[in-house]
């Protein structure tokens, strides 16, 4: 079954993974109920999860991260609930009270996560930015959030002062200037931590939405803490004297709300790697005495392109917990590694259900106690189909539909900072007057059993490198060329890759030539690395339809193989931009060779 998605989930599969679920049955009894039970209008937060860990084990390692001497810097909880609060009395002295917005950007390290808690503690709310942004993109994110201040790693000022003035209007404070005026101040707990509501935000989590720039969605602790306890305490179960690995950027949510909770959950540990390194990935894990790690499909698929080694099963890992492990390398990556559980889950930033294998089966996403639907959808325009009467029809059993996930007040759509953008991914009167539902855009197959398997996703936007990418950001930035007339841009299936390369077809001005290196040059700097197309296609003419939107189906089904008379280039590094397609080009990106941005 390797090779193929699990069609179904039976009755004997559920039994036997319940057994693997008894030992930890004391976690599940304490936390898992707050998955139904708990209200949005309690008072309760990750502030104060956090805080009252640091008052019950305060000698308990918390946090483990690069030092500046290269040693490892550890903090337990009750040094880093100190150093929070600290953070946190500095950001009041600068204005920030609750409800406000905090702004980070910081790539991965002990102080990025220790300031968006201070942030929370607050019950501010921490705009999480992409340390990659720049220019425009930027200077849109920082709009969106309207923050009373933007704390901003040292490292990260040249990068962010390309927003211009957008950048030079915000109140800015680096981690140097912080860390100098919280050795001034107090470290007792922020007054307003345990008056928190849950239905209050906690994070602004920038995500592509469907279309067009970043959009901010909105992570209250309320959702929150259905993840603590849903994934955290149903599907990864950590130990107390567990170690989370954390190789994922801290602006995403796989790390802030999955990987965290599942630490908070239990009074584990979270260990922050600086960066991603496959071939270091495993040391590392060793080196910081890792029992389990947060990841995305990509991730897993890089691993295994790497050469056998001793080490490979030499570390202490036995549970894994993220999203896009596919089918045709789970049994690979869990035999060659060693791996006893993997916690796969379906979920979004803005999703307000999620799905977690909680009964260690293969190829599926998991269950999900909450209200959904799979229904049928148009495979043209990737909408839910209705019938005559007007409602929404599902698929049935071991088929592939859209996912809908139902908008209720035990599991609201907290949406966007966009108002239209929140209303577009709701469906109402699906099946009856009055119902509500979130429109994911994801084809899943329904397994039976309350289970899903992720099959791909619908609209403009794709997922590359665990992102997602909208086409109209790469499109803005490939026209801003002065040789380009006209282009559009859609994702592409790389076999061995996991999600959609971006690919852009381009139509050229009368007399201009494709330069490889500088379009590398002026996308490198225009767009985060993730969003840079693998492939661009010079051809003549683009169809649009009579609302001008370019037609992308055919040129999405030719990918990179079939463009006919066109010729295709393909990206590698600084030194060689956009050079032609040759073949074994998609191998080297399977083996993490290209694209080097």
């Amino acid at each position: 079954m390797s090779a193929q998605t699990r069609q179904r989930v039976s009755l004997l599969d559920l039994g036997k993974g319940a057994l693997g679920i008894l030992p930890d049955f004391p976690l599940l009894a304490r936390e898992a109920p707050g998955l139904l039970l708990r209200k949005p209008t309690a008072k309760n937060s990750l502030g104060l999860i956090f805080q009252k860990n640091a008052a019950r084990h305060p000698e308990r390692p918390f946090v483990k991260g690069e030092g500046d001497d290269g040693n490892i810097r550890t903090l337990t909880y009750g040094e880093a609930n100190s150093i929070v609060n600290r953070y946190a009395h500095v950001l009041q002295s600068r204005g920030v009270h609750r409800g406000d917005v905090v702004g980070l950007m910081a790539h991965n390290g002990i102080d990025n996560l220790l300031v968006m808690l201070a942030t929370v503690k607050l019950g501010a709310i921490s705009g999480l930015l992409n340390y990659n942004q720049r220019s425009d993109v930027l200077a849109h994110s920082l709009g969106i959030l309207g923050a009373r201040v933007v704390v901003v790693e040292d490292s990260c000022t040249d990068g962010f002062a390309t927003a211009g003035d957008t950048a030079r209007s915000q109140q800015l404070l680096t981690f140097t200037e912080l860390r100098e005026a919280a050795a001034s101040q107090a470290d007792d707990n922020p007054a307003a931590c345990e008056q928190i509501v849950a239905h209050e935000k906690a994070f602004y989590i920038f995500t592509s939405g469907t279309t067009g720039m970043p959009k901010a969605s909105v992570m209250s602790h309320f959702r929150w803490l259905k993840s603590y306890s849903g994934l955290g305490a149903l599907g990864v179960r950590l130990k107390s004297t567990d170690t989370m690995y954390c190789p994922l950027p801290l602006y995403h949510n796989n790390a802030v709300t999955v990987a965290l909770g599942a630490v908070l959950v239990s009074g584990a540990s979270m260990a922050i790697a600086p960066k991603f390194t496959a071939t270091r990935f495993w040391d590392e894990c060793i080196r910081y005495d890792a029992t389990a790690f947060v990841y995305i499909g990509e991730l897993c698929r890089y691993l295994l392109a790497q050469p056998e080694k001793p080490v490979d099963r030499q570390h202490k890992v036995r549970v894994i917990v993220g999203n896009g492990l596919r089918p045709d390398i789970w049994d690979d990556f869990q035999g060659r590694f060693d791996i006893e559980r993997i916690a796969e889950f379906y979920g979004a930033s803005e999703c307000n259900i999620a799905f977690i294998n909680a009964y260690n089966l293969d190829q599926t996403a998991g269950t999900c106690p909450l209200p959904y639907k799979v229904v049928a959808y148009d495979i043209e325009t990737g909408a839910a189909v209705r019938n005559g009467k007007g409602r929404l029809t599902k698929v049935k059993k071991g088929e592939v539909g859209l996912l809908l996930a139902k908008v209720t007040d035990r599991a609201p759509f907290d949406g966007y900072t966009d108002d239209d953008a929140t209303e577009a991914k709701l469906l109402r009167g699906g099946f009856k007057d009055g119902d509500v539902w979130f429109n994911t855009g994801d084809l899943v197959r329904d397994q039976g059993f309350t289970h899903v398997a992720f099959v791909d996703r619908l609209g403009d936007t794709f997922r590359w490198k665990g992102e997602n990418v909208a086409t109209t950001e790469v499109e803005g930035a490939i026209d801003e060329l002065p040789s380009v007339d006209d282009v559009t841009v859609y994702g592409v299936a790389v076999p061995g890759t996991d999600g959609k390369a971006g690919m852009a077809a381009v139509v050229l001005r009368e007399g201009a030539s494709f330069d490889g290196p500088a379009v590398f040059e002026h996308l490198a700097t225009s767009l985060p690395s993730y969003a840079m197309p693998l492939f661009i296609r010079i051809t003549d003419s683009l169809e649009h339809t009579s609302t001008f939107k370019s037609r992308k189906i055919e040129l999405r089904n030719q990918s990179f193989e079939r463009p006919g008379e066109d010729t295709v280039y393909a990206l590698t590094d600084a030194a060689g931009g956009y050079v032609p397609y040759y073949e074994g080009y998609a191998q080297d990106v399977v083996s993490g060779k290209y694209p080097r941005v």
